[in-house]
């Protein structure tokens, strides 16, 4: 085993083991800092978002579906980091490249009918690796099997979001 294949397979035998607690959390919380662009404060850290001059933003940050496929682009790598370890395949390094294409005409409500998210998604994974082809196509089987942010796309997540009392909010950070 080399890299990442101890821990991976140390979690995973916890995780399999009785009375495990296998639920994390993740959380994050966005706030206007001007006009469309937001601060976002995920742990430590802080993430700024905004939109296109075509769509009203000032351009100072990625917007959120930009962020959405970095999202998706960089789990599928860290997925197929761990697994490629821990199933013995030789990968140096893993890279993806996504796009995305929107129709506006759902997120302004022009046109009843049209979903305001992505209508599809291609892209490429290119690999450093000196494994065959079937050991990477085996590879690409268990990363789309296992990767979370491509299980959001793929599957409906419930989604609750309520209005929250009104409170004076603090300016952003």
């Amino acid at each position: 085993m080399t890299g990442f294949a101890p821990l991976f397979n140390a979690t995973r035998s916890a995780l399999a083991g009785e009375g495990a607690q296998t639920i994390i959390r993740f959380n994050a919380a966005s706030q206007g800092h001007d006009g469309l662009h937001r601060r976002v404060k995920i742990r430590g850290f802080a993430v700024e978002v905004d939109e296109p001059p075509t769509l009203g933003g000032t351009d100072r940050a990625p917007s959120p579906v930009e962020y959405a496929l970095a999202a998706l682009a960089t789990c599928q790598e860290i997925t197929y980091r761990l697994h490629a370890d821990a199933l013995g395949i030789a990968l140096k390094d893993v890279s993806v490249e996504l796009e995305g294409e929107l129709d506006l005409r759902g997120f302004f409500g022009a046109t009843e009918g049209v979903r305001p998210g992505f209508l599809n998604i291609t892209g490429s994974v290119r690999f450093d690796s000196s494994a065959p082809v079937a050991e990477l196509q085996r590879l690409k089987s268990v990363v789309d099997a296992h990767c979370p942010v491509l299980d959001l796309f793929n599957n409906a997540t419930p989604v609750q979001i309520s209005i929250a009392a009104r409170a004076p909010m603090t300016a952003a950070t």
